[in-house]
């Protein structure tokens, strides 16, 4: 069995989204369900590319699509806590991104949860991979590990 990696913390992140846990995030067991982490990661990132000006949800003819997705659980997080989402850039292809992201709860340095996914990046027309946008790169650039 392999020895299991400790959780990351703040000054591991490049990006920082703050996430207002809701009260239905929690599940019977009064914390965060599984599920709803990847939804902090996928706004932590959707996020930053906004912001960036790169990202342009309705109209942009270049997408990313979710084809790897994981989750390491260190602490609960639950309803009315407030998350950090720290946003990096692990690797980057061609046409692929490999985002991870630490959620850190409250004023917390240690993360509660670490994840990541990779996007690979379409043509939004066709769903064809297409080399990442020169935009994209340059946006990313601060995040690169």
């Amino acid at each position: 069995m392999s020895e299991r990696i400790p959780p990351g913390r703040r000054s591991d992140y490049r990006a920082f989204q703050t996430i207002t846990t809701r009260w239905m995030d929690n599940d019977t067991y009064g914390h965060v369900n599984n599920a709803v982490y990847f939804s902090y990661f996928d706004t932590s990132v959707t996020a930053y590319l906004i912001a960036s000006g790169f990202l342009k949800p309705t109209d942009g003819k270049v997408v990313g699509l979710v084809v790897e997705t994981g989750c390491r659980y260190f602490a609960s997080l639950s309803f009315p806590d407030i998350i950090t989402g720290g946003v990096r850039v692990a690797k980057r292809g061609t046409s692929s991104i490999r985002y991870e992201v630490g959620l850190f709860r409250n004023d917390e340095d240690t993360a509660s949860a670490e994840g990541h996914f990779v996007h690979v990046y379409v043509d939004r027309a066709t769903n064809r991979p297409v080399p990442l946008p020169p935009d994209l790169v340059n946006a990313l650039e601060p995040l690169l590990v």
